[in-house]
């Protein structure tokens, strides 16, 4: 293995360092700006130079088929991108498969192939849905990757040499499902209720276990609980929601064990190997949290930490795997003296008729399925308005299609028909009447015109609000509620009725029904706009559509933009309506 690492003094040497020399050597060879998948920047770059927001969702297990769950976790981490992205901000989205572990092992034997072709299908299946998904992934992490392994080596070293791992018998209960070891008081023994057996079960997960004993190498967990208890006293919204973060607290007051984190390659052979000790083969999780490591470029160049883009902004993980990422993960960082990651969103689960999703019963969901047939958007918006943070919701097509009629179908596109393909008047024209007139900033005597104007005032600065309270299905529910409550003012405002009315009035009131015309119209365009613009992180497609409907230029589709008086320039379609 020729990754050197820091020893008393001397500097470390990455894999940016043997890339540029190997660069350097040759004839004629310049400088680059992109190595080894990271940037470069000259301190003058501040564009470059700035920390990118990067998140992340869990990698996934190819050791069984994608379903909704993991559909779920792509398309929350892509919102957040998308909105950051909204707002101007360069950003990285990372995703993968975790393709090591004796689940995988097990997995690849059973269907009688080898393991790193087992892995390579998988991954292909889950790269295949990202794709489908359009999610805007800017890495597709591997487990099995050379950069991966390094990184994952190196920082087995970095623990080393702090003296956070040792040697040790360890006996207990292990389960091959959850890749994990669970003392005695956290499992039961239960009926099967599929085969009549008796097992001794996770009580946290259900998953069967096995007794185990062994000599593997341990970290030192006992020793990180009061720096892990500092930690979470300082960044009190480290986990949302907030009652995740109390239950990860109470677990560390009340003591941790130090954890196994090498299995014998006599057992588990599939995986990286302990730096200089072939008898042993790194433990599955403490290789697979190192997967957001190696993609913003571990082990760093003194001085690049942050280019790309750590610390991660946000994980984006399932509720069942919170001890990982919300203990392990952020005791391994701190014992290498590296930062956590600033936040980390656990969401709930999906059910099937109320049940839980299980491969064994095969009460699941296929995603590949649910996409032909109801296209990605409206599943993207399902996904996002009804899939639950701190509960559970349960799945059904059903829901998917009531969903999209009544919120896009009738509410969305209901108002846009009734202002963009109307005959009877010119939004064009009504955008023209408000720019000379000061509309979006006038005073109005008329309480429907004002209640309409303080929505298109303050929906942006809320959705935003709930961004940031990593709240993207409340973010979701206010832009809508921006289409449903204008399709509220026009119908009390019935522009067509005044659209008709108009021809047969004398001069003087004519111009003032024009007026009223035109303010109605004005607010609902704009409305129309907003939506366009605050929809796109969640349906970029459906928003893409609104916003050539309404003729936005493409440089004015970011958040900047949304607000109430922001654009005169549309209005005129670059579609055929």
């Amino acid at each position: 293995m020729n990754v050197c690492w820091r020893r008393s003094g001397c500097s470390v040497y990455t894999r940016a360092n043997r890339l540029s020399d190997s660069i350097a050597t040759r004839p004629g060879a310049r400088p680059h700006l992109w190595l080894s998948g990271r940037r470069f920047a000259s301190s003058g770059s501040p564009a470059l130079n700035d920390k990118p927001y990067y998140v992340t969702t869990p990698i996934f297990y190819v050791n069984a088929a994608p379903h909704v769950g993991h559909l779920y976790s792509m398309v929350l981490a892509d919102i957040l991108k998308r909105w950051n992205v909204l707002q101007g901000k360069r950003s990285i989205l990372c995703t993968g498969t975790d393709e090591h572990g004796m689940k995988v092992q097990r997995a690849a034997l059973k269907a009688e192939t080898d393991p790193q072709t087992f892995c390579d299908e998988g991954a292909e299946t889950f790269r295949s849905l990202a794709e489908q998904a359009q999610i805007s992934q800017d890495h597709f992490v591997r487990t099995t990757d050379v950069d991966h392994k390094e990184a994952v080596q190196h920082a087995w070293r970095v623990l080393q040499e702090k003296d956070m791992i040792y040697l040790s018998k360890h006996e207990g209960w292990y389960s091959v499902s959850d890749e994990a070891f669970y003392p005695e008081s956290a499992v039961h023994l239960i009926v099967d209720p599929p085969t009549g057996r008796k097992i001794m079960v996770s009580k946290e997960t259900g998953k069967e276990v096995e007794w185990t004993s062994e000599t593997n190498y341990r970290f030192r967990l006992s020793a990180m609980r009061e720096q892990l208890l500092n930690f979470y006293e300082q960044h009190p919204s480290f986990i949302v929601p907030e009652y995740r973060m109390q239950d990860v607290v109470n677990q560390v007051t009340q003591g941790l064990e130090d954890l196994s984190i090498s299995r014998p390659s006599s057992r588990l052979s599939w995986g990286v190997p302990v730096p200089d000790d072939d008898s042993q083969t790194i433990y599955v999780w403490l290789d697979a949290l190192m997967n957001y490591l190696t993609k913003a470029g571990y082990p760093w160049t003194p001085g690049e930490e942050s280019l790309q883009g750590w610390p991660a902004d946000c994980h984006v993980i399932g509720k069942d795997i919170v001890r990982f990422h919300c203990i392990y993960w952020p005791a391994f960082l701190i014992a290498l003296g590296v930062s956590p990651p600033k936040q980390v969103l656990t969401h709930a689960h999906w059910t099937l008729g109320r049940e839980k999703m299980a491969k064994s019963t095969g009460n699941v969901v296929n995603p590949f399925f649910a996409i032909d047939r109801f296209e990605i958007d409206p599943l993207r918006y399902y996904l996002a308005n009804d899939g639950g943070i701190g509960q559970d919701s349960d799945y059904s097509n059903e829901y998917i299609v009531a969903r999209y009629k009544k919120d896009l179908q009738d509410g969305l596109g209901n108002l846009t028909s009734r202002i963009v393909r109307f005959k009877g008047w010119s939004v064009r024209k009504a955008i023209e009447y408000a720019r000379d007139t000061n509309l979006a900033t006038s005073l109005s005597s008329n309480t429907t015109v004002a209640k309409q104007k303080r929505l298109l005032q303050e929906a942006p600065a809320n959705v935003a609000q709930y961004f940031d309270e990593l709240q993207p299905g409340k973010a979701l529910k206010e832009v809508m509620d921006i289409a449903f409550s204008t399709n509220a003012f026009v119908q009390v405002q019935r522009p067509w009725y005044v659209a008709r009315g108009i021809p047969k009035l004398p001069e003087p009131g004519r111009v003032e029904m024009q007026a009223e015309l035109d303010t109605t119209v004005y607010l609902s365009a704009e409305a129309l706009r907003l939506v366009a613009i605050l929809l796109q992180p969640f349906v970029p497609n459906k928003a893409t559509q609104l916003a050539d409907m309404l003729g936005l230029r493409e440089d004015r589709r970011t958040f900047q933009w949304a607000k109430l008086g922001a654009d005169y320039e549309y209005g005129t379609s670059k579609l055929d309506l």
